[in-house]
């Protein structure tokens, strides 16, 4: 069975790049969400519930159950995915995605939800002030926050503000679903995420009865940050499994 990596917000499976450099196994693949890098089928309204079908509808095309991998958005929504068709998961591993009913959405995702302020930052948008804010404010490398301002476009954009306004209350939505998720779980995650604090990585490894918490010393690009970390962490888990 595969190896199936999502990435977040504003990604797309480039954001893989450093940690499949890192893995052993070459049955790893990693998915762009639709308007991420990808077209939007027909009709497609970039809700938080229409990317969760999508993962399923492609899940369900492998055969097997997966190794499902998450960061970010791509955490919330395979846990998600998880909870509602548990025969398509193996094993999980997810970060930096809160899944709870008492977070409280960081200030640009408040912004993003907001119909006009939210409009008014996207039509503003321009990638060098974000690459740097980027690095700034999440200590991103600067060649990578670049690369990732580079790539929002018009459809990513419309995407973002779309699925942030499906989520209000995404965390008391999903929270108690994921009692019924049945794969053995591992949640990383960095202890310096301003966005995204680590008590809720700790308290999305309680309600998944996760076998591991992996801490990282690093902000909310664990996959970009600690490489190598993540990877290791990853193969340790999907070996520890392996039987299943």
């Amino acid at each position: 069975m595969p190896a199936v990596l999502i990435h977040g917000v504003p990604d797309t499976h480039r954001l893989w790049g450093p940690v499949r450099r890192h893995l052993s196994r070459t049955d790893v693949e990693a998915w762009d969400l639709p308007g991420f890098g990808a077209p939007r089928p027909q009709g497609f309204g970039s809700t938080k519930e229409e990317y969760v079908d999508w993962l399923v509808e492609r899940l369900e095309r492998i055969g097997e159950p997966v190794d499902l991998v998450g960061h970010d958005w791509g955490c919330i929504l395979t846990a998600r995915v998880a909870s509602v068709r548990p025969d398509l998961v193996r094993t999980w591993a997810g970060g930096s995605g809160p899944v709870s009913s008492e977070y409280v959405w960081h200030p640009l995702a408040a912004t993003w939800q907001d119909p006009v302020e939210g409009d008014r930052y996207m039509d503003r948008l321009e990638a060098v002030p974000l690459a740097r804010d980027l690095t700034r404010g999440f200590d991103l490398p600067a060649e990578e926050a670049r690369e990732t301002a580079a790539r929002i476009d018009a459809p990513m954009k419309d995407s973002i503000l779309r699925l942030y306004r499906s989520a209000l209350t995404v965390g008391a939505e999903w929270e108690p679903g994921l009692a019924r998720v049945s794969a053995p779980c591992m949640v990383f995650w960095g202890v310096l995420d301003p966005a995204c604090q680590v008590e809720f990585g700790r308290k999305l490894g309680e309600a998944l009865h996760a076998v591991k918490v992996v801490e990282l010393d690093c902000n909310h690009w664990t996959v970009l940050q600690r490489p190598a970390h993540v990877a290791a962490a990853l193969e340790s888990h999907w070996s520890a499994h392996a039987g299943v």
